[in-house]
């Protein structure tokens, strides 16, 4: 491989991706493919050479755009997604279309142009584990969506597996954690309460908080997802995660402390309707087959290097902190 085409590449995990591999392999070459909707900014992919970079602003949904794109590269890492469940619960919709027909518009053009694919997709696939289950998600947990945009996820995930199966196309799946790191938009759980608290706010924390997420940094997805593209089986899946599980309310608490805040100092606010559990990875297969390790073990100081980040960022986030917190303020939380 010395041409890939990254799907969402000027979004949070996207971008993080690209930064990852335009360092880690340095001979290839990087074409973002973006639609730029709110989750998408181009501020997040400065500083990159010309000669090795380049950037295509449009749909995956658009037929002829992704034909082109994906005519001229070696393999394609479809990270291009709606993600945030608040947004698909208020509006179903953009999910279905992007999630579901953009993924078949991608794969269509893998399948005639015979490239290489790598699909992002997420644990919240498998719904959710109750607190106190030793088990945690694996390859082969069956598949239990809550969510109009975890649902969207399975159908894009379930596609990926078809086109696979039934026309040979050269496809891996990854399931992944929830993600933590830079350039990740306020609206997601980790930035918004670091911002409420860098603009003067107590931060938000959704019913009780007892709601586990298993936090893996975003350079460990990173190093994951290039791992896979180079070394995965074709047809497999694979879970990425760190051993991070969390609740909510242990992260405010943690985010407040190393913020030089009383760690009590926080905001109840409504419950999100259908809010999954738990979830957990069991990311085995991937350690074992394809001999991945995370770097950030330590979530605390992973997340002192996500605040400094957002204090050292504010004009990257501020634009989107208004239209954020009035969309929530309807929304009661």
């Amino acid at each position: 491989m010395r041409k890939i085409v990254v799907t969402g590449g000027a979004g949070f995990i996207g971008s993080n991706f690209v930064h990852y591999v335009y360092k880690e392999r340095p001979d290839w070459h990087i074409t973002v493919y973006d639609a730029l909707t709110y989750a998408g900014n181009k501020e997040n992919l400065k500083g990159f050479d010309e000669n090795r970079f380049s950037f295509v602003e449009a749909n995956i949904c658009d037929e002829q755009a992704i034909d082109e794109a994906v005519s001229n590269c070696d393999a394609v890492v479809h990270f291009a997604a709606e993600s945030h469940n608040d947004n698909s619960l208020a509006n179903p919709w953009p999910f279905v279309e992007t999630n579901v027909v953009g993924t078949f518009r991608i794969l269509e053009a893998t399948r005639k142009h015979n490239k290489r694919l790598h699909h992002i997709s997420t644990d919240e696939v498998y719904g959710d584990l109750e607190l106190n289950d030793p088990n945690k998600f694996k390859e082969t947990t069956a598949y239990n969506p809550s969510s109009p945009y975890s649902s969207t996820k399975a159908g894009s995930d379930m596609l990926v597996r078809a086109w696979a199966r039934s026309f040979g196309v050269k496809a891996t799946i990854s399931n992944c954690s929830n993600n933590y790191g830079p350039y990740q938009h306020v609206e997601k759980f980790i930035p918004r309460q670091i911002t409420e608290i860098l603009q003067g706010r107590k931060p938000k924390l959704y019913g009780s908080g007892e709601n586990v997420r298993d936090w893996i940094h975003t350079e460990d997805h990173s190093s994951a997802v290039l791992a896979i593209l180079e070394k995965g089986t074709m047809g497999e899946t694979y879970m990425i995660g760190a051993n991070g599980e969390k609740n909510n309310k242990e992260v405010v608490e943690l985010i407040l402390e190393l913020m030089g805040k009383d760690s009590s100092d926080y905001e109840h606010v409504n419950d999100r309707p259908g809010h999954d559990l738990r979830y957990a990875i069991d990311s085995t297969k991937l350690r074992t087959e394809l001999g991945w390790e995370p770097k950030y073990t330590d979530f605390r100081a992973g997340l002192k290097d996500t605040i400094d980040w957002y204090k050292n960022n504010r004009s990257w986030w501020e634009p989107q902190k208004v239209v954020t917190e009035e969309k929530y303020k309807k929304l009661g939380r």
